[in-house]
Protein backbone atom coordinates (compact mmCIF):
# COMPACT_ATOMS: atom_id res chain seq x y z
CA UNK A 1 0.00 0.00 0.00
CA UNK A 2 2.87 2.44 0.36
CA UNK A 3 4.16 1.97 -2.93
CA UNK A 4 0.55 3.18 -4.25
CA UNK A 5 0.43 5.99 -1.99
CA UNK A 6 3.70 7.42 -2.63
CA UNK A 7 2.81 7.00 -6.37
CA UNK A 8 -0.33 8.89 -5.63
CA UNK A 9 1.45 11.46 -3.85
CA UNK A 10 4.24 12.20 -6.81
CA UNK A 11 2.06 11.90 -9.88
CA UNK A 12 -1.34 13.78 -8.01
CA UNK A 13 1.29 15.84 -6.16
CA UNK A 14 2.67 17.16 -9.79
CA UNK A 15 -0.69 17.61 -11.32
CA UNK A 16 -1.82 20.06 -8.19
CA UNK A 17 0.57 22.78 -8.63
CA UNK A 18 -1.68 24.81 -10.27
CA UNK A 19 -4.01 23.98 -7.37
CA UNK A 20 -1.78 25.03 -4.59
CA UNK A 21 0.95 26.75 -6.05
CA UNK A 22 -0.24 28.49 -9.05
CA UNK A 23 2.32 31.11 -8.41
CA UNK A 24 5.59 29.78 -8.26
CA UNK A 25 4.39 27.40 -11.24
CA UNK A 26 4.47 30.65 -13.17
CA UNK A 27 7.33 32.05 -11.94
CA UNK A 28 9.25 28.79 -12.42
CA UNK A 29 7.70 27.91 -16.04
CA UNK A 30 9.13 31.40 -16.87
CA UNK A 31 12.50 30.96 -15.38
CA UNK A 32 13.08 27.39 -16.54
CA UNK A 33 11.07 28.16 -19.95
CA UNK A 34 8.05 25.82 -21.30
CA UNK A 35 10.17 22.69 -22.89
CA UNK A 36 12.14 22.23 -19.65
CA UNK A 37 9.13 22.69 -17.45
CA UNK A 38 7.28 20.18 -19.51
CA UNK A 39 9.83 17.66 -19.73
CA UNK A 40 10.02 17.53 -15.56
CA UNK A 41 6.37 17.49 -15.53
CA UNK A 42 6.25 14.46 -17.46
CA UNK A 43 9.47 12.76 -15.87
CA UNK A 44 8.13 13.10 -12.43
CA UNK A 45 4.28 12.73 -13.58
CA UNK A 46 5.97 9.18 -15.16
CA UNK A 47 7.28 8.29 -12.13
CA UNK A 48 4.39 8.56 -10.23
CA UNK A 49 2.28 6.83 -12.71
CA UNK A 50 4.69 3.76 -12.26
CA UNK A 51 4.46 3.86 -8.61
CA UNK A 52 0.48 3.81 -8.90
CA UNK A 53 0.28 1.00 -11.00
CA UNK A 54 3.12 -1.06 -9.43
CA UNK A 55 1.69 -0.20 -5.83
CA UNK A 56 -1.83 -0.78 -7.00
CA UNK A 57 -0.70 -4.65 -8.36
CA UNK A 58 0.77 -5.46 -5.06
CA UNK A 59 -2.15 -4.17 -2.75
CA UNK A 60 -4.11 -6.67 -5.30
CA UNK A 61 -2.38 -9.54 -4.15
CA UNK A 62 -3.95 -9.04 -0.46
CA UNK A 63 -6.96 -7.47 -0.57
CA UNK A 64 -8.60 -6.13 1.98
CA UNK A 65 -12.31 -5.62 2.19
CA UNK A 66 -14.27 -3.61 3.00
CA UNK A 67 -17.74 -3.98 2.23
CA UNK A 68 -19.90 -6.02 -0.85
CA UNK A 69 -21.10 -3.58 -2.90
CA UNK A 70 -24.42 -4.49 -5.06
CA UNK A 71 -24.33 -5.70 -8.24
CA UNK A 72 -26.39 -2.79 -10.12
CA UNK A 73 -23.49 -0.31 -9.08
CA UNK A 74 -21.15 -2.21 -11.94
CA UNK A 75 -23.70 -1.11 -13.78
CA UNK A 76 -24.01 2.01 -12.67
CA UNK A 77 -20.24 2.45 -12.79
CA UNK A 78 -20.24 1.06 -15.99
CA UNK A 79 -22.25 4.62 -17.34
CA UNK A 80 -20.08 6.75 -15.20
CA UNK A 81 -17.13 5.39 -17.23
CA UNK A 82 -18.80 5.89 -20.60
CA UNK A 83 -19.53 9.46 -19.53
CA UNK A 84 -16.27 9.89 -18.51
CA UNK A 85 -14.32 8.76 -21.36
CA UNK A 86 -16.69 10.95 -23.69
CA UNK A 87 -15.73 13.51 -21.61
CA UNK A 88 -12.45 12.82 -21.58
CA UNK A 89 -12.07 12.97 -25.44
CA UNK A 90 -13.92 16.04 -25.80
CA UNK A 91 -11.15 17.90 -23.70
CA UNK A 92 -8.91 16.91 -27.24
CA UNK A 93 -11.69 17.61 -30.00
CA UNK A 94 -11.60 21.28 -31.00
CA UNK A 95 -14.92 23.06 -31.16
CA UNK A 96 -17.62 19.97 -29.00
CA UNK A 97 -20.65 21.22 -26.83
CA UNK A 98 -19.02 19.12 -24.08
CA UNK A 99 -15.96 21.82 -24.18
CA UNK A 100 -17.73 24.97 -24.62
CA UNK A 101 -20.41 24.29 -21.68
CA UNK A 102 -18.22 22.07 -19.23
CA UNK A 103 -14.63 24.14 -19.47
CA UNK A 104 -12.40 21.54 -18.23
CA UNK A 105 -14.25 18.42 -19.63
CA UNK A 106 -11.28 16.19 -18.51
CA UNK A 107 -11.25 16.97 -15.08
CA UNK A 108 -14.68 16.06 -14.97
CA UNK A 109 -14.48 12.94 -16.31
CA UNK A 110 -11.65 11.67 -13.82
CA UNK A 111 -14.26 13.10 -11.62
CA UNK A 112 -17.26 10.41 -13.18
CA UNK A 113 -14.69 7.55 -13.11
CA UNK A 114 -13.28 7.97 -9.94
CA UNK A 115 -16.74 8.18 -8.19
CA UNK A 116 -18.21 5.39 -10.25
CA UNK A 117 -15.33 3.34 -9.56
CA UNK A 118 -15.71 4.19 -5.57
CA UNK A 119 -19.43 2.93 -6.02
CA UNK A 120 -18.35 -0.34 -7.73
CA UNK A 121 -15.30 -1.72 -5.80
CA UNK A 122 -15.00 -2.48 -1.88
CA UNK A 123 -11.41 -2.84 -1.25
CA UNK A 124 -8.81 -0.30 0.69
CA UNK A 125 -6.90 0.10 -2.26
CA UNK A 126 -9.38 0.82 -4.40
CA UNK A 127 -10.74 3.10 -1.61
CA UNK A 128 -7.16 4.83 -1.73
CA UNK A 129 -6.94 4.77 -5.33
CA UNK A 130 -10.33 6.04 -6.45
CA UNK A 131 -10.75 8.12 -3.45
CA UNK A 132 -7.49 10.05 -4.22
CA UNK A 133 -8.09 10.79 -7.56
CA UNK A 134 -11.69 11.78 -7.14
CA UNK A 135 -10.23 14.38 -4.25
CA UNK A 136 -7.88 15.57 -6.90
CA UNK A 137 -10.43 16.11 -9.29
CA UNK A 138 -12.78 18.01 -7.05
CA UNK A 139 -10.16 20.63 -6.02
CA UNK A 140 -8.53 20.82 -9.38
CA UNK A 141 -11.94 21.56 -10.94
CA UNK A 142 -12.82 24.07 -8.62
CA UNK A 143 -8.93 25.59 -8.89
CA UNK A 144 -9.52 25.85 -13.26
CA UNK A 145 -13.13 27.53 -12.43
CA UNK A 146 -11.76 30.22 -10.51
CA UNK A 147 -8.96 30.63 -12.59
CA UNK A 148 -11.36 30.89 -15.13
CA UNK A 149 -13.69 33.92 -13.62
CA UNK A 150 -10.59 35.63 -12.51
CA UNK A 151 -9.63 35.63 -15.88
CA UNK A 152 -12.51 36.19 -17.97
CA UNK A 153 -11.58 33.07 -20.19
CA UNK A 154 -14.48 32.00 -22.59
CA UNK A 155 -13.73 28.77 -24.94
CA UNK A 156 -14.73 28.52 -28.59
CA UNK A 157 -18.92 28.03 -29.30
CA UNK A 158 -19.52 24.28 -29.67
CA UNK A 159 -20.08 22.47 -33.31
CA UNK A 160 -22.48 19.67 -33.93
CA UNK A 161 -19.29 18.68 -35.95
CA UNK A 162 -17.04 18.33 -33.24
CA UNK A 163 -20.06 17.08 -30.97
CA UNK A 164 -20.25 13.69 -32.54
CA UNK A 165 -17.01 13.14 -33.25
CA UNK A 166 -16.55 13.55 -29.40
CA UNK A 167 -19.13 11.32 -28.82
CA UNK A 168 -18.33 8.63 -31.33
CA UNK A 169 -14.63 8.33 -30.29
CA UNK A 170 -15.88 8.61 -26.75
CA UNK A 171 -18.25 5.48 -27.09
CA UNK A 172 -15.50 3.61 -29.31
CA UNK A 173 -12.61 3.84 -26.98
CA UNK A 174 -15.02 3.12 -23.98
CA UNK A 175 -15.81 -0.22 -25.70
CA UNK A 176 -12.58 -0.93 -26.21
CA UNK A 177 -11.30 -0.39 -22.83
CA UNK A 178 -14.77 -2.43 -21.02
CA UNK A 179 -14.45 -5.02 -23.02
CA UNK A 180 -10.96 -6.14 -23.90
CA UNK A 181 -8.12 -3.74 -22.25
CA UNK A 182 -9.59 -3.42 -19.18
CA UNK A 183 -9.09 -7.28 -18.08
CA UNK A 184 -5.74 -7.24 -20.69
CA UNK A 185 -4.51 -4.70 -18.84
CA UNK A 186 -6.31 -4.83 -14.93
CA UNK A 187 -7.40 -8.36 -14.89
CA UNK A 188 -10.90 -7.29 -13.99
CA UNK A 189 -13.43 -8.48 -16.79
CA UNK A 190 -16.15 -5.83 -16.72
CA UNK A 191 -18.91 -7.47 -18.13
CA UNK A 192 -17.25 -10.95 -17.63
CA UNK A 193 -14.81 -13.14 -15.74
CA UNK A 194 -12.02 -11.74 -13.84
CA UNK A 195 -8.69 -12.77 -14.43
Amino acid sequence: MLVLILGLLIFLGMHSVRIFADDWRTATLAHLGEKPWKGAYSLVSLVGFVLIVWGYGLARQQPVVLWQPPVMMKHLNSLFTLAAFTLIVAAYVPRNHFKAKLRHPMVLGVKLWAFGHLLATAKLADLVLFGAFLLWAILCYRAARRRDRALGTTGAAGAMGGTLVTLVVGVVAWAAFAFWAHAAWIGIAPFGRTL
